[in-house]
């Protein structure tokens, strides 16, 4: 009996995703991703993506979700700097 894993299949659906979205959708939110705001580097959906292409599965949905709840809290932290902006996650609160 031959075994198959899901695992490239999800990860291939994944980072397609991620493409759709940088594409398509990310240009036209209005909005950046508060973690690359306050800290640099790459946005949520870059590291994400990143991840899934270096790690397994489930070592890459681990370091993403705790990547979203430091964007979460990045946003927190911007909008408490008394600039009056408001910052949208670019994640649901995890």
């Amino acid at each position: 009996m031959q075994v198959y894993s899901f695992e490239p299949l999800a990860k291939t659906m994944a980072i397609n995703s991620i493409i759709a979205y940088k594409n398509y959708i990310s240009p036209h939110k209005g909005f950046s991703c508060p973690h690359r705001l306050l800290h640099g580097g790459d946005s949520c959906s870059d590291y994400v993506k990143t991840m899934l292409t270096n790690q397994s599965l489930t070592e890459a949905l681990k370091s993403s979700i705790q990547r979203l709840q430091n964007c979460t809290q990045a946003s927190i932290t911007l909008t408490s700097n008394g600039l009056g902006c408001i910052v949208i996650p670019c994640c649901l609160p995890l």
